[in-house]
């Protein structure tokens, strides 16, 4: 490590937004299917440790801070009453996890998005009673995406509270995946094609446009979403979206890459690629960007070593790995 890297290192404060933890609840219900995965590529003990390892990896790597959240495919793909129990339980062990390390870890709440109202109110008790900072929504709801207003109670919560919601990736309805993934090569391409490789990406990108483009933020001016992977392929797209979806098309009050500056963030979320980058800043600026690692599926080291070399000036480079973070969570 060179001097410059060392100095890096020890004074610019880190704080991590898309980090992901699992209860053995979670992995006996929900998360079964992906149970095996992570025993294979021997990740399952850090995704459940909620102390010293953990602490200890972020130490290694120069982590000052990981807002925590449970892992996809969360809770949105279970009934209401088993997503509501659980909901509940998996917040209450993070809430826990928060109040032994305060300086270390911070929480986003896990919502039973089958029962909006119901989850309006845990979203509510966790920020009210325990100072979780936001809430994590995995994708589609059996199907069901949230531009549809049966969802909109949490968002109208969500902007109530001044807090986030962070819109992470789940693998697109079966119905999709068969439509557009299955193909002429072999079912383990299929998984990760219609997933971490591309799919999943873009249907969280079609699942901000959706939002956008029902209204939802002329209905909630405050609401402030958050997605990951730099963007989830928007930014490159930005321009061709403006151009073909203008107002006079969506009868919106702003146009599409207004929502795309001004409610919505990004995080680097383990896509450490600087072109990539690049991009995303150049379409929405240094204020919109904020530091993710991915953990434990991507490497903080990896991560924190992208951040120290990222080709901004010294006060974007703060804004994106503590400050924008601090404004938007109130950390």
């Amino acid at each position: 490590m060179n001097n410059a890297s060392k100095v890096s290192r020890t004074t610019i404060r880190t704080i991590t937004l898309e980090e992901h933890f699992a209860t053995p609840a979670f992995l006996n219900g929900p998360g079964a299917r992906i149970k095996e995965r992570l025993q294979a590529a021997q990740l399952l003990d850090q995704l459940c440790d909620l102390g010293e390892r953990r602490l200890s990896d972020m130490d290694a790597a120069g982590i000052d801070v990981q807002v925590l959240s449970l892992t996809s495919p969360g809770v949105d793909q279970l009934d209401a009453t088993e997503a509501v129990k659980l909901a509940h339980e998996t917040n209450d062990i993070l809430a826990d996890a928060v109040r032994r390390h305060p300086s270390r870890f911070a929480g986003f709440a896990t919502l039973p998005t089958a029962s909006p109202e119901t989850a309006a109110d845990e979203l509510d008790r966790m920020v009210r009673e325990h100072g979780f900072k936001g809430a994590v929504i995995n994708g589609h709801i059996r199907g069901r995406y949230l531009d549809d207003e049966f969802f909109w109670p949490i968002l109208e919560r969500a902007e109530a509270l001044q807090v986030p919601l962070y819109l992470h990736p789940t693998p697109p309805p079966q119905s999709v995946i068969e439509a557009s993934y299955v193909g002429n090569y072999t079912a383990e391409v299929t998984v990760w094609l219609a997933t971490v490789a591309w799919g999943w990406h873009i249907e969280t990108a079609i699942h901000t446009l959706r939002l956008i483009l029902s209204g939802v933020f002329d209905r909630y001016p405050r609401l402030q979403l958050v997605i990951g992977h730099l963007g989830e392929a928007l930014p490159f797209m930005l321009p061709r979206i403006d151009s073909k979806l203008p107002m006079a098309v969506t009868k919106l009050h702003r146009s599409i890459g207004a929502y795309l500056r001004e409610n919505l963030h990004y995080t680097i979320s383990g896509f450490n690629f600087t072109a990539t980058f690049l991009d995303l800043f150049l379409e929405v600026g240094a204020n919109r960007i904020m530091f993710s690692a991915d953990y434990p599926f991507g490497s903080m080291s990896q991560a924190r070593t992208f951040l120290d070399q990222l080709p901004v000036n010294p006060a974007d480079k703060v804004r994106i790995a503590h400050g924008n973070a601090e404004g938007l969570l109130r950390l």
